[in-house]
Order: C-alpha cells, then structure tokens, then sequence
C-alpha cells in the first residue's frame, strides 16, 4: 500500500513539472503574462481598480492575488487596490438568494466596477456560469477583461480583452499554473509600479 500511494505521489509530481515546463515554454502564455501586466499597471496608474472573482479553488485564487497586491508581494510599498469577489457572505448570500447564484459576480462587477477597471475572471473549466455572466457585465460597462482558464478552447476566450490558458485539462494543475502565473504577474505589477529593479 506504501508503495501505490509512492508511485501516486510521484506521478502527480512528474504531471506538476511536466506542466510548469510547458508552461514556461508556452510563447502565448508567456505573452498574455505581459499582456495581463501591462494592462493592470495602467489601470492602477490611471486610479482604477482590479476586480477578482472566481469559484472552489479558484476563489481561494482570486482572494489570494487581491492579498498579495493590498498588502505586498516581495517587497514592502503601498498597498494597490484589488477585490476579490468571493469573500463577503452577506453579498454572496444576498445575490444568490434574490437572483440566483448566476449573478453572485455579476451584480458585484456592476456595482464596483468603473470604465477603466480590470476584470480578472478565473475558470478553470471555462464555462462557470456566475463567471461568465460577470464578464458579459464587465464587457458592458468598459472594464478591461482577462480571463484565467485551461487549455479547452471554451466560450470564455470571447470575453476576454487577453486570455491566459493554463497548458492542461487536469483542473489541479491548471490551477498551480494559474497561481504561478498570478505571483509572477504581482511581482512584475510591484517593479513597473514601484520601480524595483
């Protein structure tokens, strides 16, 4: 029994490096890193705001990048305005309860969102409805839209102003990929904005 579960360790750490490799090789997902960066820097220069929402897994993402970025990644500086959508039960609940739980993103986008912000919707499959509906919402009242996904070529890509496609269809390493690929985004965000070399 030691030894199955051994060899289940290990391949699942061969599939983790296997994936980080082709991501660091990935010339389009390196490209939509820069994308993302650059987008959210002028955002932030221009005063505006970075919206985060995703579900499961990836609302633990989306909490995650909204603390790196208002309290500091690598270094001590000010703090950047960032919101996940995910944490405040009495939102959530009050959504879903009078909406629908489609709309637990959506309502949230138009009413703290503003022409010039930055929507990042996190999908690991693509298809999350709430997810979705956000964008849509997003798209209409001029947010910039960045859609953190995997490698299924899914409805969501149309929504996004620049898409980042985890290079798997395996949703846990989709999802190390998408928090890789956050850190490096808030540590390039931290040296455009504060000039960090």
């Amino acid at each position: 029994m030691a030894k199955a579960r051994e060899d289940a360790v290990q391949s699942y750490f061969r599939r983790s490096g296997d994936v980080l490799a082709h991501a660091a090789a990935d010339r389009d997902l390196l490209a939509a890193i820069g994308a993302i960066v650059d987008r959210v820097v002028i955002c932030l220069k221009n005063g505006g705001k970075l919206l985060i929402a995703g579900n499961g897994g990836s609302a633990a993402d989306a909490q995650h990048i909204a603390a790196e970025l208002l309290s500091r990644f690598g270094f001590d500086r000010s703090p950047l305005p960032a919101i996940a959508l995910t944490t405040d039960s009495s939102v959530l609940t009050a959504i879903g309860n009078d909406y629908g739980f489609d709309r637990v993103f959506e309502r949230q986008v138009r009413g703290l969102g503003r022409k010039g912000d930055v929507f990042l919707a996190i999908s690991t499959s693509g298809r999350s409805p709430n997810v979705l509906a956000a964008l849509k919402a997003a798209r209409e009242i001029g947010l910039i839209t960045v859609g953190f996904t995997g490698a299924k070529d899914v409805g969501m890509r149309a929504l996004c102003d620049v898409i980042l496609a985890a290079p798997s269809e395996e949703t846990a390493l989709i999802q190390q990929i998408h928090i890789t690929a956050a850190h490096a985004i808030c540590g390039l965000i931290e040296r455009d904005l504060f000039k960090m070399s």
